[in-house]
Parts: C-alpha cells; sequence; structure tokens
C-alpha cells in the first residue's frame, strides 16, 4: 500500500496551479511591458513617505463620502455599495489609470443593531480578486458575531482594471507599487470614515495573500489599536514575486530589455526587483499599536509563501501570533475559511469597545 503525504500534495498543488495559471503562453506575465519608466523612481519615493517619521504628518487622511446604493435588504442583514473618488493625492491620481480613479466597496451589516455594538472588518483583495463575492462569503457568517463586512475594489481589479491589463497580471512593475500605495491610502481613509462616520465600536483589517500584506501595512500605520490579519501573506512582495511560484509568472525577458540601455544582465535585473520590492517588505513598518490583536493564517505547504517569511513578520512585530492552517497556498484558499473566520472574532475581542460618542 502507497503511503502518501498530504502535505506534499498540497504543495504540489500549488506549483500545478502555478503553472496552469503562470507558464502556459495563453497566459500574459506579470510585467509584460517593463519598469515603468519614470513612474517606478516616482512611487519608490512615495512608499518611504510612508515609513516612522512620516506617520503622524499623514493623519487623518482624506475623508471620503461614498454615494451608497442598497444592493438587497433580509430580515437580518443589508447589502450597499458605495462610490467615491479615490482620496490619493493628485500626484497619485495622476500616476493611476483613469479607470482606477472611481473607487468601490460593498459594506453588509447586521440589521437593529447599533454601530457602537458593532465592529466592522475592511477586507483587501489579493492577486486576481476581482469581485466582491469571495470576501463577502467569507464575513457573511460573522454577521451573526454582529461583525459587519466592508469589502474595497482594488485598484487595477475589477471595474478599476486599465483597458489594455489582462486578468490580475499588472503591466509594469510601478503598477504593483502604486496599486498597492492607492489601496493603503484607501484602506486608511475608510477606517476613518468607520470611525468618525459610521461610529463603529471596533475596528480590523484583513486580507488574502497579496491583500494580507496590504492589510498589514494598514493596521501598522493605523494611529489606535484594530485587528490586523494578514491570511497567506508573505511579509514582502519579494518573497512572492521573486521566490515563491510567481517567479515564473514574471517577464524577465521583458524586464531585461527595458533595462537594455542600463547594461543589465538576467541576474542583476532579478536583485534590481528585488531592491524595488523590498520596499514593501512589512518588517520595516512600525509595530502596531496593539500586536496582541494581530493574528497571522498561514498554510504548513505554501507553495507561493514560505514558513520562514511568515516566522519574519511574527518575530518582528513580538506579541502577534501565527496559526497554522493543514495545506497549501490555493486549497487554503477553499477548505479554511471557518480558521480565517475565527481569526478575525478572537483579534476583535482582544480590543476593547469604543465608548459611544454622546451628541
Amino acid at each position: 500500500m502507497v503511503s502518501i503525504n498530504v502535505g506534499v500534495l498540497h504543495y504540489v498543488l500549488d506549483h500545478i496551479y502555478g503553472a496552469c495559471m503562470h507558464r502556459t503562453k495563453l497566459s500574459t506575465p506579470f510585467f509584460s511591458r517593463g519598469w515603468g519608466g519614470t513612474k517606478l523612481e516616482l512611487f519608490e519615493s512615495m512608499l518611504k513617505q510612508l515609513f516612522p517619521g512620516s506617520v503622524s504628518q499623514n493623519w487623518p487622511p482624506n475623508m471620503v463620502q461614498p454615494i451608497w446604493k442598497q444592493l438587497w435588504e433580509s430580515k437580518n442583514a443589508c447589502l450597499k455599495e458605495g462610490i467615491f473618488r479615490t482620496p490619493c493625492d493628485e500626484q497619485l491620481i495622476n500616476a493611476l489609470p483613469p479607470e482606477s480613479h472611481t473607487a468601490r466597496i460593498a459594506l453588509l451589516t447586521p440589521k437593529s443593531v447599533p454601530p457602537h455594538k458593532m465592529a466592522c472588518v475592511v477586507h483587501l483583495a489579493g492577486t486576481g480578486d476581482h469581485t466582491y463575492e469571495r470576501r463577502l462569503r467569507l464575513g457573511g457568517p460573522l454577521l451573526k458575531e454582529n461583525i459587519a463586512t466592508m469589502v474595497l475594489e482594488s485598484p487595477f481589479y475589477g471595474n478599476r482594471r486599465p483597458k489594455l491589463q489582462r486578468g490580475a497580471k499588472l503591466l509594469c512593475v510601478s503598477d504593483l507599487l502604486l496599486l498597492g500605495r492607492a489601496t493603503i491610502e484607501e484602506a486608511r481613509s475608510l477606517l476613518h470614515w468607520l470611525d468618525v462616520e459610521g461610529g463603529f465600536g471596533k475596528m480590523g483589517i484583513c486580507g488574502l495573500s497579496m491583500g494580507g500584506v496590504h492589510a498589514a501595512m494598514v493596521g501598522s500605520l493605523h494611529p489606535t489599536p484594530i485587528a490586523t490579519l494578514p491570511f497567506l501573506a508573505p511579509h514582502s512582495a519579494v518573497v512572492a514575486f521573486c521566490e515563491g511560484v510567481l517567479k515564473h509568472a514574471t517577464a524577465w525577458d521583458a524586464l531585461r530589455e527595458d533595462a537594455e540601455k542600463a547594461g543589465m544582465t538576467l541576474e542583476e535585473v532579478r536583485e534590481r526587483l528585488r531592491m524595488v520590492l523590498s520596499l514593501t517588505d512589512v518588517t520595516r513598518f512600525p509595530i502596531p499599536k496593539s500586536p496582541e490583536s494581530v493574528i497571522l493564517v498561514a498554510a504548513t505547504n505554501d507553495g507561493y509563501i514560505p514558513k520562514d517569511s511568515v516566522l519574519e513578520l511574527q518575530k518582528a512585530w513580538p506579541g502577534s501570533e501565527v496559526r497554522w492552517v493543514t495545506g497549501g497556498h490555493v486549497s487554503s484558499f477553499i477548505i479554511h475559511f471557518d480558521s480565517f473566520r475565527r481569526a478575525i472574532v478572537d483579534a476583535l475581542n482582544r480590543l476593547p469597545w469604543r465608548e459611544p460618542q454622546i451628541l
């Protein structure tokens, strides 16, 4: 009788999925149009502004005022969609594709519960998550715990995707940095709205994969304690694009051709990408105000995100917790939603309730 190592199967599944999605000629690779020219230098400087020293100067963020439309209502819950202009500064807006200037959110809330007795968690998109559906399925069962779910449609995704972009395959390296910076600014403004306008008693931020990296950054920069939940997330985009499965989905030849004027070899191109993406290293960000309300959920056999990357972030944020689920990156997306939900509930339970404002 043949013994099968289930963990190895999960790991192999990640690589099979990655090969089908990223290594066939039918699929466009990431960064097929190169580095992004002068935009890259601009975004490198913008990302550096997120680090300690300037954080306090960037709060409060620009307030958003969503225009709401109710999508459906039931006996126990209500789902509405909000549209607003991205709160990014003009320099960033001018660099964004026109399709990304208007942001969209979905807000799923329990009925008959006052906001100050309710928590709300902002869910950020993972790579390739173009719609609200997956994140609403994650948050839906939390309604019975009086936890609302806000889902942000990411720049470059869904209705905000540039016309020339195929799927989630960003055209330039600069697009990845721009997506990250805009997502962070929008999420910070949404948390500010939930606090000031929404009056929620507790708040949190979560995300899967790429969304987990962004969630960690947002939670790190928030001036007050919030629940921070990176799911299946590395500590840096370097891990995903230079070490994990996605290195096979990167247009290395296009990056080398774009850098030919500098006389770069392929190895030097790889090193440059590592240096650029090191700006996304979350361990360089401040420790969150409530590290005990940080719960990282990681997979034991993740072909995209190695264990060392997860533990590196935990080490940088003393007091944070890592929970392991059995599976790979792809399978855990499918079978471990209950573990993600439990982490959300537990992280929020470690926060005090905000006192309701007296008008």
